[in-house]
């Protein structure tokens, strides 16, 4: 028995307390109003409680619940102990009020009965079996309670979601699949798997057996647009047609405004309708026959005007094509494809002919349309190459305006890629000023159609060979080259640079000169200075343009040639003399080295290369310079050594030039001197003259200037004195002014400094204070008198209480270092005693 457990307990209405009777070891329950005595064998187990009130409308659920009777009174056992339902629920409506008995729980709190509202339902399990009814539940089972209405709990039900209803709009159906076979709403019996649609506009609910797989809007159609269908299964569409699966197939506006696809139907696109102007037209391939079936390799041609949607398996050849306009100058080659009647004619597979113009046309599903052509106008120096289809000769047109016939065509004429080159540079820059022209690393756009053309330079020849007629021809500049079908340019390969060297130059034409060229030789003396020769030549061809044309050509690397030429009868003439020799005589060695000399030892003026009739004119030496490095110094030195007695002569003459100028400017000097003197004592005459004038001036003067000088100092001395005293008195009282004025405005600054200081120590101080004061006030107000008063008080009373609990009278600490008196302290006990007994 607890000792804080009161022996009165006085129980309101509606309330109740267990009451757990320690010799049965029974709880029961007592019910107020009443006031309840508890004898010592009875303990308080819990309460008083409020009984549970259930309002209308309202439900709860009791865990472990009491078992009942059929009457509906609380079942006990032989000891008296209420019979409880352990792990069992019970959910209780409205009614009067009642108590919780030993072991019965309140499962949550009171709670109002679910509402379910229209066009929502809840999906209710079942847990336990029961009878609903009429209707035997086994557990899993899975059912809709439908709104409106109110929901009756039950312990054998489990609510597993609130299911609400789908609105299905116009233009919009649900897609349903069944989770298990099951018969509809419409009495369709449906198997576990199976989608249908729902077309019903307005709110429908799912039953469990229906899963909702998605809302599917409907397919706006227009004039302009058609959906493409593809049936994944066999079935009958919405129009009553049966579809086959893999089957494809429009819907329009003729079937109907809008479309909601079905479930075996899978939407492979949009399809835009096809317009055709007046203008146009348009070839369909494999088109769809009236039966709906392709017929596969068939064309159709469409005219403008018209609008069709291409149907599936259907295609456009080519697009939307436009009606063909010809030109009076142009014409349309044709092809037939098949056998059919073009007018009077027969057409066969493969004929070809062209339509001229000014017409237009539309080419039948027979032809096939291979190019448009148009007249080619050329002048008197264009063309083109012709090839005939039936006998493949090919042909240069010029000076024409020329259609090709249905059995003719463009030939294209290739040229080596380096004569593409100079071709292509000679149309950017033309040739230079030699008639040459350098080797380019791309070639422009050249029509391979077209007639080749080069434009000779004047005083220049081009070489042109024709391969069928094996003849060579030369044309001579100015001139304009056109190249007949079988015809090639000669491409000259020259050498070039210093020294020379082969393949350097690439061109079409030969300049005929006069022109030079320059070459490096390297030659070595009889004495073995090598020397580096940089030589020029002047050169032309001499022909005769009518004989010997081809002549000029017979050498193909003429520079080369002429320049090894030279080079070696030049080596053969030096050799043979010393360098001193050589280095005095180099012109007429190499002049005659190269020309010859005639029967009179003369030497000639030309050099002649009867090869090609190539003529040198004349030699230039431009540069000699030593190979070896000994030779060089030495010529270097010798060429040191004459400048410089070229120099000292020089020397020599301008120092005896300058001697003699000097002797005459000194003849000059002296007489200039003398007459110079001759004016200076003149002049010196005048100046003592004019002294004794003056000295007789400056003594008669300086007597009376000293005397006004002294008393005027004298008296600017005083005056100055004067002035100087005042302005130094001034300068003391002024400063004496200053000072006292700085001294009294410090005093007055420190004065404001230390009262402005004083007053704010004072503020701060009062606001300190007033702020304690605040705190203070503001503490006591929030603690409460009532809270100081307990403050002050809880100290002896938990001392007093502390020493009651431990049934102590009083006590006495000590630290065990402090000396304590005990003997008045043990008279005090003997006499509390002595009283105590006494009473």
């Amino acid at each position: 028995m607890s000792r804080s457990d009161p022996a009165v307990i006085r129980i309101k209405p509606y309330h109740y307390i267990h009451i757990l009777d320690n010799n049965k070891n029974v709880t029961r329950v007592e019910f107020g109003p009443q006031t309840f005595t508890r004898q010592d064998h009875e303990q308080l187990v819990s309460g008083p409680d409020a009984m549970i009130m259930i309002p209308p409308r309202h439900y709860c659920i009791i865990q472990n619940p009491v078992a009942r009777d059929e009457e509906g009174h609380v079942v006990r056992d032989n000891l008296g102990q209420i019979k409880i339902k352990h792990g069992d629920e019970e959910i209780r409506f409205e009614q009067e009020p009642f108590p919780l008995y030993p072991g019965e729980k309140l499962y949550g709190k009171v709670s109002p009965l679910q509402v379910v509202a229209p066009n929502t339902a809840l999906r209710l399990r079942c847990i336990r079996d029961f009878k609903d009814g009429k209707v035997s539940r086994v557990a899993g089972d899975e059912w809709l309670f439908e709104g409106p209405g109110t929901y009756i709990p039950r312990v054998e039900l489990q609510v597993v979601e609130i299911v609400k209803a789908i609105i299905i709009k116009p233009n919009q159906a649900l897609r349903l699949r069944a989770r298990k076979e099951f018969t509809d709403k419409s009495g369709v019996k449906r198997r576990a798997g199976e989608e249908w649609l729902v077309r019903e506009v307005g709110a429908f609910l799912p039953s469990v057996e229906e899963e909702v797989v998605q809302t599917i809007s409907a397919y706006v159609l227009t004039d302009k647009k058609a959906i493409h269908l593809q049936a994944t299964k066999t079935f009958t569409d919405v129009f009553g047609k049966e579809r086959k699966a893999g089957e494809e197939w429009l819907v329009t506006i003729d079937d109907a405004e809008t479309h909601i696809p079905d479930v075996y139907e899978n939407v492979i696109g949009e399809v835009k309708i096809t317009t055709l102007t007046s203008r146009q037209y348009a070839v369909i391939l494999d088109p769809v026959g009236d039966d709906g079936k392709p017929q596969m390799g068939r064309r159709v041609l469409k005219k403008g005007e018209a609008t069709f949607f291409l149907r599936p398996g259907e295609r456009l050849e080519s697009g939307i094509q436009s009606v063909h306009v010809l030109d009076s100058d142009e014409a349309l080659l044709l092809r037939a494809r098949e056998s059919f009647k073009d007018g009077d004619k027969s057409r066969s597979p493969g004929d070809r002919w062209m339509i001229y113009g000014p017409s237009d046309y539309v080419p039948p599903v027979e032809v096939e349309i291979l190019e448009k052509r148009k007249a080619i106008a050329l002048d008197e120096n264009e063309g083109i190459y012709v090839r005939d289809l039936k006998n493949g000769r090919v042909r240069a047109v010029s000076g024409e305006t020329y259609m090709l016939s249905p059995y003719e065509e463009l030939w294209e004429k290739d040229l080596p890629q380096v004569v593409e080159e100079l071709l292509a540079k000679e149309r950017q820059s033309g040739p230079d000023s030699r008639g040459h022209t350098a080797t380019v690393q791309a070639t422009a756009g050249r029509s391979k159609t077209k007639l080749v053309t080069y434009r000779t330079p004047h005083n220049a020849a081009v070489q042109i060979y024709d391969y069928k007629a094996k003849k060579a021809r030369v044309v001579f500049g100015p001139e304009l080259v056109m190249l007949g079908p079988d015809e090639h340019f000669t491409v000259l390969s020259l050498s070039g640079d210093k020294p020379k060297r082969p393949h350097v130059i690439k061109s079409l034409h030969l300049f005929l000169g006069p022109d030079f060229m320059t070459d490096i030789v390297i030659v070595e003396t009889a004495d073995h200075a090598r020397l580096s020769l940089k030589l020029s030549y002047n050169w032309s061809f001499e022909i005769n343009k009518e004989t010997d044309s081809e002549k000029i050509f017979s050498v193909p690397d003429f520079v080369g040639d002429s320049c090894k030429a030279i080079a070696s009868r030049v080596r053969g003439a030096v050799a043979a003399v010393s360098f001193d020799h050589f280095h005095k005589h180099s012109a007429e060695i190499i002049r005659r080295a190269v020309f010859g000399v005639d029967e009179g030892d003369k030497i000639r003026n030309r050099f002649a290369f009867s090869a090609n009739n190539l003529v040198i004119t004349n030699v230039d030496i431009q540069s000699v310079e030593p190979v070896d490095q000994r030779t060089r110094d030495a010529l270097q030195k010798s060429v040191q050594l004459a400048i410089e007695i070229t120099t000292k002569s020089q020397e020599a003459s301008a120092k005896h030039e300058a001697e003699r100028r000097e002797q005459e400017a000194r003849g000059r000097l002296e007489r200039q001197k003398i007459s110079d003197e001759a004016e200076a004592e003149k002049a010196r005459k005048d100046l003592l003259e004019l002294q004794a004038q003056s000295a007789t001036v400056e003594a008669s003067g300086q007597a009376t200037a000293e005397a006004r000088a002294r008393a005027a100092a004298a008296a600017i001395e005083g005056e100055a004195a004067v002035k100087q005293a005042q302005l130094q008195a001034e300068a003391s009282k002024i400063r004496a002014q200053a000072d006292l004025e700085q001294t009294r405005a410090k005093q007055d600054a420190e004065i404001s400094h230390q009262k402005a200081l004083n007053d704010l120590e004072i503020e701060k101080a009062r606001d300190l204070s007033g702020i304690e004061a605040k705190k203070f006030k503001d503490v006591v107000d929030a603690i409460g008198a009532d809270t100081i008063q307990s403050i002050a008080q809880a100290g002896p009373e938990m001392q007093a209480k502390l020493l009651q609990g431990l049934g102590l009278q009083g006590f006495l600490i000590t630290d065990g270092n402090s000396p304590i008196n005990l003997f008045n302290t043990a008279g005090g006990l003997i006499s509390g005693a002595n009283t105590n007994l006494g009473q």
